[in-house]
């Protein structure tokens, strides 16, 4: 009997849904703070590194990952009946709050899916949720962007889809430039030094912008912000900080992590 890429999304998401979370023992020995849960697109469970540095003990993380392979609409579709399971599990293992991670999982239909998405975790959980699309969307605006540079791990059908996403905002994106990665895997060869290239290298070619948007939400940015920034002269928003940033906001937190950038730098 064959079996569909679909169903090998399915079959390998859901276990991870039954195994990857970090339970109430762990939470429990963690410091006493608020909790924010994360669904991660992949198979990755782990606390985020950029959390950590940003917030230390002040901010709590509950995970679960939905098993997504490549950064493509098909395999984005394959996965999003696994949503409500994971949100119930994160409500379950002592979230307050949830964040859907994944830029392009939130964005590539739209506006309206994305608010879809986070009715969706809102109503599977009973909790209040964001998507890292909302933090992203809300740190161009913080920042007074009208006009974006705008540098990407993707393809250009998900470039494009971003690109209509972003106009739905009043916020016109002068030149997008993705580096066509689908499989998840390969988003861990890309180096600190590629990253910094690349985003200089896209804000270059875009004149008149008042913002560069890094936008995936598996690069590791944080450290890179602020260099960006400089290198640059404009401010700089990245997926997993300033979706972090989005998260923690809506636990109670200020959000604020100096150090990092212009809009981090906030108090």
């Amino acid at each position: 009997m064959s079996i569909t890429r679909r169903e090998l999304i399915l079959a390998s998401a859901a276990a991870a849904l039954g195994t990857n979370t970090l339970g109430a023992e762990a939470l429990a020995a963690q410091p006493k703070a608020p909790v924010l849960g994360l669904i991660f697109p992949p198979n990755r469970t782990a606390i985020p590194e950029e959390g950590v540095a940003m917030y230390g003990d002040r901010l709590r993380y509950v995970t679960v990952g939905l098993g997504i392979e490549r950064m493509t609409p098909d395999s984005f579709d394959a996965a999003l009946s696994l949503i409500p399971a994971a949100a119930k599990q994160l409500a379950a293992a002592g979230a307050e709050a949830i964040e859907l991670t994944g830029t392009s999982l939130t964005f590539y239909k739209g506006e309206a899916f994305n608010r879809q998405l986070r009715e969706t975790v809102m109503q599977a959980s009973g909790l209040r949720a964001t998507t890292m699309s909302n933090g992203v969307i809300d740190g161009l605006k913080a920042v007074g962007a009208t006009r974006v540079a705008v540098a990407t791990a993707y393809n250009d059908e998900v470039n494009a889809r971003l690109r209509a996403f972003l106009l739905e905002h009043g916020i016109e994106p002068v030149v997008v430039e993705g580096l066509g990665i689908e499989a998840m895997t390969d988003i861990d060869k890309v180096t600190q030094q590629d990253l910094i290239n690349f985003g200089v290298s896209v804000q270059a070619k875009a004149r008149g912008t008042n913002a560069l948007l890094v936008s995936c939400g598996g690069f590791r940015t944080l450290e890179l912000i602020a260099p960006l920034e400089a290198r640059t002269g404009v401010p700089v928003i990245s997926s997993m900080p300033h979706g972090l940033w989005a998260g923690a906001k809506l636990v109670g937190l200020k959000g604020s992590a100096p150090g990092y950038g212009r809009l981090l730098s906030k108090t």
